[in-house]
């Protein structure tokens, strides 16, 4: 990204951009999701509707214990998709996407920027809500500059 606005103006901008994301496999669970006993439905249509009957088998290979009703995808029983606290399988992340149930912030954390009055690259102040345990191995790939 390039601009002249001063760089704590960026970094505060950046510090407040997050915007809701699916969660990925390894991801801890942010909150329990139980599906109810009925037609599985897509959350994030509004109103919510059922999945097409074309959806099932992969509804099935997910680990839904899913059969037909009326050609739509259905469950017999609650369904317990993930549990608070504890790290998604590939499953459940895929699951939780279908299903249109965001778990994670997507951030953006800023961590250096070019400053053209000195030509150096200069490392971006932490702001609240950084998180510490980063994996800082590797700057250079997920560094950003202004």
């Amino acid at each position: 990204m390039f601009t002249n606005s001063k760089p704590e103006e960026v970094t505060q901008w950046f510090a407040d951009f997050q915007r809701p994301d699916f969660a990925r496999a390894g991801n801890t669970a942010s909150r329990t999701v139980v599906l109810p006993a009925g037609p599985v439905m897509r959350t994030y249509s509004d109103p919510p509707e059922p999945f097409p009957h074309n959806e099932e088998p992969q509804l099935r290979r997910l680990g839904l214990p899913t059969r037909m009703d009326k050609g739509v995808p259905t469950l017999s029983a609650p369904h317990k998709v993930c549990e608070k606290g504890k790290a998604l399988t590939a499953e459940q992340a895929q699951l939780l996407k279908l299903i249109g149930e965001r778990m994670v912030k997507f951030r953006v954390r800023l961590r250096c920027y070019w400053d053209s009055e000195t030509g150096t690259v200069a490392e971006a102040a932490r702001t609240e809500g950084d998180d510490d345990d980063d994996d800082d191995d590797d700057e250079s790939s997920e560094a950003l500059s202004e």
